[in-house]
């Protein structure tokens, strides 16, 4: 077998030097003695040194351990994550256990036994490489995250709306409290979750994200609280739930409103105990989250005792924000809109690609039912389908089936602004919409050239 570790051994004693490096050398990969603490600095960043084997006394008469707790202090200071084995007298085994509660990992006793210190060592080459191990999944988790977050993170818009929602997002983030994100489909809830997340003290651990409208009610409890194996039929081997996996970042309880009633008095009772029980256990453990729900339902609905418990309500919105359709922050649509065409462009093919007016226009008119999500597609099919580097108003494909004609109007309706001007514009918009913005089949409609319509959309700014 290969060995493996790089011991440092820091002793006055070159007899103790001597005897440690012929002992070591054969259980472990390389051995570095120093007889003068001085060159531990040195040596720690010329080595790759995984257990230090420090002496307590340095120097002819020293007996307090001082001088072994400084250069411990030192050692930690240059790496927090060093290991480090205490040698000491066998009447001075108090001072070495001043040094572990100081952060010293173990002790060995002079005269040592050969089979003790070999087993101690290894012992502490075992502790190192968890922490490399545990240090190098938690890089790897941050990377991910970044990673696997969603590919759009940037919050994007310029309305006072979505202004009013950042403001709460950076007085929250750093907080605990549970915040309720309420919202229509595609308006970003997730982003704001995320961003809640990175502006929290959270924010180097995990962010897991749950749809809980997708969980059965027979697998809910297996899920979230994990399970044991045993509990039920498949169940081959024991298993950590998703609340546990959080533990120390974010929990994204997404769709909560989607829970039925039965599960919603099980997840209030997790939350209010801070303990989690898997499945086939008789074992509660506490956890430590941070809850960020969401849902679509609306306020009247969520505050509906026969829909949602009141109390589970209480727990999860300490901070509650709400997130304005798409329709109620006309000044954020272009910004967007042109992120994602700048984005679609680079994916599919590089070329460089622009909105016509009348695009903008048919963008900006548009009631967006599916709000950011729906202008992303909108886009992404106009760089797929769009014959040329210009978008015109039909390469987006907009779909007015849920708007109302304006034949289909009751024939009593009188408008209620009677200006010509305002009449004759509100005319072409509704023309066309209707038309999927096709300015040779609104014009037909209209009764007009396409010259006199792209004049009267000049005139009125359209």
């Amino acid at each position: 077998m290969s060995k493996t570790g790089n011991i440092l051994i820091v002793d006055d004693d070159l007899d103790i030097l001597t005897a440690g490096r012929l002992l070591l050398r054969r259980q472990f990969g390389n051995v570095v003695t120093c007889s003068d603490p001085e060159q531990v600095p040195e040596l720690l960043a010329a080595n790759d040194i995984d257990v230090v084997l420090l002496d307590m006394n340095f120097g002819p008469g020293e007996s307090s351990g001082e001088q072994g707790l400084y250069w411990l202090g030192r050692i930690l200071e240059i790496d927090p994550e060093a290991v480090v084995v205490m040698i000491t007298a066998h009447g001075n085994v108090n001072t070495a256990v001043d040094a572990m509660k100081q952060g010293a990992t173990d002790f060995v006793a002079k005269p040592w036994q050969n089979e003790k210190v070999v087993a101690t060592i290894s012992a502490a080459l075992k502790l190192r490489q968890s922490r490399e191990e545990t240090e190098t999944l938690r890089q790897t988790n941050e990377v991910l995250m970044r990673e696997t977050g969603p590919a759009d993170r940037d919050i994007i818009g310029e309305s006072a709306q979505l202004q009013s929602v950042m403001d709460l997002v950076r007085r929250a983030g750093p907080t605990d409290a549970n915040v309720l994100i309420l919202g229509e489909n595609g308006t970003g809830k997730e982003l704001i979750a995320r961003e809640l997340h990175r502006e929290s003290a959270r924010a180097r651990n995990v962010f897991l994200s749950i749809d809980m409208g997708s969980i059965s009610e027979s697998l809910f409890e297996s899920e979230l609280f994990g399970h044991r194996k045993g509990a039920f039929t498949n169940a081959d081997q024991d298993r950590i739930g998703r609340i546990q996996a959080a533990n120390g970042g974010t929990l994204f309880l997404d769709e909560i409103g989607n829970l039925p009633l039965s599960l919603q008095a099980k997840l209030l009772s997790v939350l209010e105990q801070r303990q989690v029980t898997a499945v086939g256990s008789n074992q509660a453990e506490a956890f430590d989250v941070r809850i960020i729900a969401a849902t679509n339902l609306p306020p009247s609905r969520l505050r509906d005792p026969e829909y949602f418990r009141p109390d589970l309500l209480f727990r999860l919105n300490t901070v509650e924000i709400e997130m304005p359709p798409l329709r109620d922050r006309r000044d954020d649509i272009m910004p967007i809109a042109w992120h994602y065409l700048e984005l679609f462009s680079r994916k599919y093919g590089g070329k460089r690609r622009s909105f016509t007016p009348a695009s903008e226009t048919a963008l900006l008119e548009y009631a967006w039912p599916g709000n950011v999500r729906s202008l992303r597609h909108a886009v992404e099919r106009a760089v797929i389908l769009a014959p040329s580097e210009v978008i015109e108003p039909h390469d987006l494909q907009l779909d007015y089936s849920s708007e109302v004609a304006p034949e289909a109007a009751p024939a009593s309706s009188i408008p209620t602004i009677l200006n010509l001007d305002h009449l004759e514009k509100e005319t072409i918009l509704k023309a066309l919409r209707k038309h999927g913005f096709n300015i040779s089949r609104a014009a037909n409609e209209l009764g007009l050239t396409r010259a006199s319509l792209y004049r009267r959309m000049e005139k009125h700014d359209i």
